[in-house]
């Protein structure tokens, strides 16, 4: 393996602060202070995470406030996500030149490739949406609900038809940062309440949760087998570490002045 990337296994984390760490760690990275960096981390209790782009009015504020669920706008795309019993992932990378020089479609075809493997390597029967390529990135299946889980983009991962894996990307001319979400449990009487679904059916018909079709699923498998994933997929060698000290103060800065501001997270 040529490649040193950086591998970093995060404890859980408030909402804000784990949009700010991505966020510093993505610029690190775009400043070359930092290899290519996966991260896999947690939510410290039940949050919502809605895209860059999304409207705040796509949720139920009230009720979030009500039972004190933190909201927070994510630095990429997509749309709201309930983050609860799963494991969270973040991918920043160059794209100047390289495996991710090729553009947006090529790059989440890429990552889906990495993560359906690890799926793959525990036991799990993943699909990819790897189909229909548009020139002006209209990806395929979209539902007009809110919710993530309920509409499937390209690159994203289903099994029985249920989607799995919810992911979304923040492009610069020179760098990625991709997120996603791989739920262990839903919470479908939440998910119901905070995005004003008509029934539990609704939900159970569109998302599921691993341990839904692998009771037994043993985290630490699940993360290892992504660590390896990213490894073959990508000829790297992913080495465990830390973020830097000045990421983890940049962090910090974000965390205060953006992603805990009503000014970002309401700003549409």
């Amino acid at each position: 393996m040529s490649n040193a990337w950086r591998f970093i296994d995060s404890e859980q984390y408030g909402a804000a602060y784990n949009m700010a760490l991505d966020e510093a760690i993505a610029i690190a990275v775009r400043k070359d202070k930092s290899p290519p960096t996966l991260r896999l981390y947690g939510w410290n209790i039940p949050s919502v995470s809605i895209g860059c782009f999304q409207k705040i009015c796509d949720i139920e504020i009230e009720y979030c406030t009500e039972k004190h669920i933190p909201v927070v706008r994510r630095p990429t795309g997509g749309r709201a996500i309930l983050h609860n019993h799963e494991i969270t992932y973040s991918f920043s990378i160059k794209t100047t030149q390289g495996i991710f020089s090729k553009g947006l479609i090529d790059s989440y075809k890429k990552i889906s490739i990495a993560l359906g493997s690890a799926l793959l390597k525990i036991g799990l029967l993943p699909n990819l949406n790897l189909g229909r390529e548009t020139r002006n990135h209209s990806f395929p299946r979209h539902s007009r609900s809110p919710l993530c889980f309920q509409s499937t983009s390209f690159g994203e991962i289903t099994i029985n038809n249920n989607k799995v894996v919810g992911s979304a990307q923040k492009r610069w001319t020179d760098c990625l940062l991709q997120q996603g979400s791989i739920p262990f449990a839903i919470n479908r009487d939440e998910l119901l309440r905070i995005f004003r679904l008509e029934s539990t059916q609704e939900v159970k018909e569109a998302i599921v949760g691993l341990k839904d079709l692998f009771p037994d699923l043993n985290t630490n498998d699940l993360k290892n087998a992504i660590r390896i994933s990213f490894e073959e997929t990508f000829d790297a060698k992913l080495v465990s570490s830390s973020p830097s000290q000045e990421e983890v103060v940049l962090a910090h800065v974000l965390e205060a002045q953006k992603y805990l501001s009503h000014q970002w997270n309401f700003k549409r």
